[in-house]
């Protein structure tokens, strides 16, 4: 798709499996063929809250993934920390400079020998602005095989306004679509629930407008609470909403 064709998708789409399978597809049209992108509303000072609620979309491969998220590697990431600190897009030359310079630490050479067997060595970390100090975005573009820093380097001076324009969109976009992982999504019942309580409905308000029980209501309520790792029904409510998760068209 041209830029003009892409960006009138990206607002249109209903869903984040395919907005992400366009953009990966448009972002190798620039050359970089593996991505991926994280995003948390519960950032704090020393972390960047429970891995559970983030929202990550990527290409890379399972193993890269259980490396580099799962193990927590990510958390050292020099490039994860720039785009922490910084909005804006950022050369992995960056790495390069801090290897010549032997600044790296430990940990962050334990992320650089990772990333050089897996073979994301060349590329771009975009930083997306953001209106909270508790939320952060970034995007990892990875270079395909076979190019060097220079070569992206040299299609980001001829193209990089147009990549970061076409990102920022889509980072926009994915911020209104609804998200759960696996382990914080929450039933139909669940959903109505907590919905009717951020209408500011009582529990017996809520038993009669599902035709349920007091009791089944609270089982709904309570479960919402474990689905998303809160301990209040307030906090639920903040959660959901947070993820996009109330008041959700389904399809």
């Amino acid at each position: 798709m041209n830029l003009q064709e892409y960006l009138k998708f990206v607002s249109s789409a209903q869903s984040l499996e395919e907005l992400w399978t366009a953009h990966t597809e448009q972002m190798g049209e620039y050359g970089f063929d593996r991505l991926l992108y994280g995003f948390t509303r519960f950032l704090a000072k020393n972390s960047f809250g429970d891995p559970e609620d983030f929202l990550i979309l990527t290409n890379h491969s399972k193993e890269y993934i259980d490396g580099f998220i799962n193990s927590g590697l990510f958390f050292h990431a020099p490039m994860t920390r720039w785009a922490r600190e910084n909005e804006g897009a950022a050369s992995w030359q960056l790495i390069t400079q801090m290897m010549d310079s032997k600044t790296l630490t430990a940990e962050e050479r334990r992320v650089y020998d990772f990333n050089a067997r897996m073979g994301v060595t060349v590329g771009y970390t975009i930083g997306f602005n953001s209106a909270s100090i508790r939320s952060r975005g970034a995007l990892s573009l990875c270079a395909r095989p076979g190019l060097s820093q220079a070569d992206i380097d040299a299609v980001w001076d001829e193209h990089g306004d147009e990549i970061l324009l076409v990102n920022n969109i889509a980072h926009l976009k994915i911020l209104t679509l609804p998200y759960s992982s696996p382990n914080r999504s929450l039933t139909p019942r669940q959903r109505e629930a907590l919905e009717w309580v951020g209408d500011g409905k009582t529990t017996q308000d809520i038993a009669l407008l599902m035709g349920l029980t007091s009791a089944t209501v609270e089982k709904h309520l309570r479960l919402a609470r474990v689905s998303l790792s809160v301990e209040t029904t307030a906090q639920a409510v903040l959660k959901a909403a947070l993820h996009n998760q109330m008041f959700v068209i389904e399809a």
